[in-house]
């Protein structure tokens, strides 16, 4: 049944055009491999791509819903069919046929994405331009865009050079943001050498073909990804790295090592010293920037765009659910009715901000980075707002004098005593004192 439920959704229902996830709970090593061979075994026929989640582990609690290969089972398979493991991955077409595993902090589950293949990469049996730009194209007799108006991909495309670098300054602060920014320079690359190629074998573009192609300045294209490039490498260099960038750089790196040592082997073996001498100049390349990596210490994530209107929205919750917290296992007023209602307006409006906050080719797991670190501060702050002590309950650093009562009969206070041991006694007053002093001391 798990099965036929991944396959039907693939492929003879409706092929998905968004995120899909599968939970594996319940299911076989042997059960996963063969859905995974059945349902990845084939590109699936889109021009767009998609991210397919596998949940594949889970808290203490859900744990034994699990099979504990469940996920080595799934990566395994997918390496059998061709695809590689790539932690940088993200939902573009360049990602076809790699994976990532993630863990959701927020609903403590393990994950496998899979970035499937698709038939966006390659070319039809009728000879025309192979890549996504062909497949990307195929709408356009019904005059669809080949990339849609108003979009991240559409402005960094269309835009001159100087903007464009104004543009990515502002819109991708982040190393990965700026990756993404890459990956979709390559993809309207593509695009656009597809419109030009139909220009030339004589074939005339749709209006919108035609609107995108005299849009893009001549040239601009690989100027902009030269210059991405070069700031995604003087960012490593300076260090402005989050936890999770310096990760998958370091994976990278490992991977790259790992080659290199390979290709040495075999140098050797064929006894080829000038490309063994070559090959080694880039092994100590890979080192020298695996020290660097090394040697970074990561950044906190950006706040988000909205943190500001979510921040006012948190401090207005507050009052809202201490007073729910108070008012459990009692019937409500009809003031503290209405006045609770509130509490989930609140948390629509924050849910929309956080929503509206993800920032320009920022896949979810850097998203999901930065939505934790700005949950992770709100609780710090209703942590010490709930162990704040009131205004006025601590006392100030000097303390101040007791007040001290003093009733006809009872002992003087210290103070007095003092002052008057100071006096001198009166002359012939010896008597008349001893007796008042027996006096105030009979009680």
């Amino acid at each position: 049944s798990f099965i036929c439920s991944i396959l039907i959704s693939l492929y003879y229902v409706a092929i998905p055009t968004e995120s899909e996830t599968f939970d594996l709970a319940g299911h076989s090593q042997s059960n996963i491999q063969t859905t995974m061979t059945d349902a990845f075994s084939e590109p699936l026929p889109l021009n767009d791509m998609i991210r397919i989640t596998f949940v594949t582990g889970a808290g203490k609690l859900g744990r034994q819903k699990y099979d504990e290969g469940a996920a080595k089972a799934l990566t395994s398979t997918l390496r059998n069919l061709g695809f590689e493991e790539d932690r940088g991955a993200s939902c573009v077409v360049e990602c076809a046929g790699s994976f990532k595993l993630q863990h959701d902090t927020g609903k403590n589950l393990k994950t496998v994405v899979v970035f499937p293949k698709i038939t966006a990469g390659t070319g039809g049996a009728d000879g025309g331009v192979a890549g996504v730009a062909s497949l990307s194209l195929a709408g356009g007799s019904d005059n669809v865009a080949p990339i849609p108006e108003g979009s991240p991909e559409h402005m960094v495309t269309v835009s001159s050079v100087a903007v464009f670098e104004k543009m990515l300054k502002s819109k991708c602060p982040s190393w990965a943001q700026k990756k993404g920014c890459l990956a979709a320079l390559v993809c309207s690359k593509e695009i656009v050498e597809a419109l030009d190629a139909t220009l030339m074998s004589g074939t005339p573009l749709t209006d919108v073909e035609q609107d995108l192609y005299d849009a893009v300045p001549p040239g601009s294209l690989a100027n902009k990804e030269a210059h991405v490039k070069k700031e995604m490498q003087t960012q490593v260099e300076e260090g402005k790295l989050t936890n999770l960038e310096k990760d998958i750089l370091l994976h990278q790196n490992g991977e790259r090592l790992g080659t290199l040592t390979l290709e040495i082997e075999e140098s050797v073996r064929e006894k080829k010293p000038k490309k063994t001498e070559k090959l080694k100049a880039m092994k100590e390349k890979a080192e020298a920037r695996k020290k660097l990596l090394e040697d970074i210490v990561p950044k906190a994530p950006h706040r988000l765009r909205n943190e500001p209107e979510i921040t006012k929205l948190r401090a207005e919750l507050r009052p809202l659910q201490k007073m729910e917290d108070d008012t459990k296992g009692r019937l409500l007023s009809v003031k503290e009715t209405a006045t609770l209602a509130r509490k989930d307006e609140i948390l629509e409006e924050i849910e929309a901000l956080e929503g509206a906050s993800r920032g320009w080719f920022e896949d979810d797991e850097a998203f999901a980075v930065r939505l934790e670190a700005s949950r992770a501060t709100a609780r710090a702050k209703d942590k010490q707002k709930a162990t704040k002590k009131p205004a006025g309950a601590s006392g100030s650093s000097r303390p101040k004098p007791a007040t001290t009562w003093v009733t006809p009969g009872s002992k003087k206070p210290a103070w007095n005593q003092k002052k008057a041991a100071k006096k001198k006694p009166v002359g012939g007053g010896g008597v008349f004192a001893a007796m008042m002093a027996l006096d105030s001391d009979s009680d």
